[in-house]
């Protein structure tokens, strides 16, 4: 059995007293275990702390990397919109062209046209200058336009037809 030797010093007494009390083991191997947890516990909240940093870390690296990806959108959409304009401009100009040309020469241009690319221009002429064009065309290419740009939009939802439930 193992002792435990206490002293315990009085106030008066400058000589410590020793003594033996009872097995000091079971409470030793307490305090050791408590001991012990502490400091695994110690070593725990240093990993914890560790992975909350890298956590961390890793955040603000991903704040980054979606900041620089919302930059390059915003540029991208600058560059679609630029090119959207361009594209524009040039449809406008090309129109204004064919618009200004005689009724007979702009019919054989067309004419040489996939009928879709031919309706597009004719859609975006003036009603006057779209007539004496059409009056030009081969009736059976004057047909195959007119059908294209009939049912360009024949898909597209009227006010007399209920929409879609798109909340089932």
């Amino acid at each position: 059995m193992d002792f435990e030797v206490v002293s315990a010093a009085s106030a008066s007494d400058p000589e410590p007293i020793t003594s033996v009390v009872g097995p000091a083991s079971p409470i030793r191997a307490a305090m050791d275990e408590v001991t012990m947890f502490r400091d695994r516990l110690r070593e725990r909240e240093e990993e914890l702390n560790d992975r909350e940093r890298a956590i961390e870390a890793a955040q603000i690296l991903v704040e980054e990397r979606l900041a620089e990806l919302e930059a390059v959108e915003a540029r991208l959409e600058s560059l679609v919109q630029v090119s959207d304009t361009a594209a524009e401009g040039d449809l406008q100009r090309l129109t204004e062209v064919y618009e200004t040309m005689g009724p007979d020469q702009t019919a054989e241009l067309f004419a040489q046209m996939d009928p879709n690319f031919a309706a597009g221009f004719l859609t975006r002429m003036s009603p006057a200058a779209s007539a004496a064009i059409m009056a030009e065309l081969d009736p059976a290419y004057a047909y195959a336009v007119s059908v294209v740009i009939a049912t360009r939009n024949a898909a597209a939802p009227t006010l007399d037809e209920p929409e879609a439930d798109t909340e089932s």
